[in-house]
């Protein structure tokens, strides 16, 4: 049973990080476009100038620092995925012990011979 529950949390934690790639990526994408928006030149309307430039201003830092936060997110998921590989791959880290146990018990041979 212990072994059945293994597979389905990773399985979980792999789905929950590839959530969050999505989920960081469109918050990029979405902020961006909305940045790329406030660009354009507007019409006069019932606002004046200088309080719909202040608007923009502020919306853009705002979008930006989702921006950032997104773009941290994505780091911190970077890190998640070394930690998750470094520690969960046991078949490499079992080939790299063997290897060094065949070179060992290689060189144990070798010295036992000059003896």
């Amino acid at each position: 049973m212990a072994q059945r529950a293994l597979p389905q949390s990773k399985e979980a934690l792999l789905k929950s990080y590839n959530k969050r790639l999505k989920d960081d990526v469109k918050s990029l994408l979405d902020n961006f476009s909305e940045i790329i928006k406030l660009a354009r030149v507007e019409e006069e309307t019932q606002v004046s100038r200088m309080t719909q430039c202040e608007e923009d201003h502020f919306e853009m830092l705002v979008r930006a620092s989702n921006i950032v936060r997104a773009g941290e997110s994505l780091m911190k998921l970077v890190t998640d995925l070394k930690q998750y590989l470094i520690l969960n791959d046991f078949p490499s880290a079992n080939e790299a012990i063997g290897q060094t146990a065949r070179n060992m018990l290689s060189m144990q041979q070798e010295s036992d011979r000059k003896l």
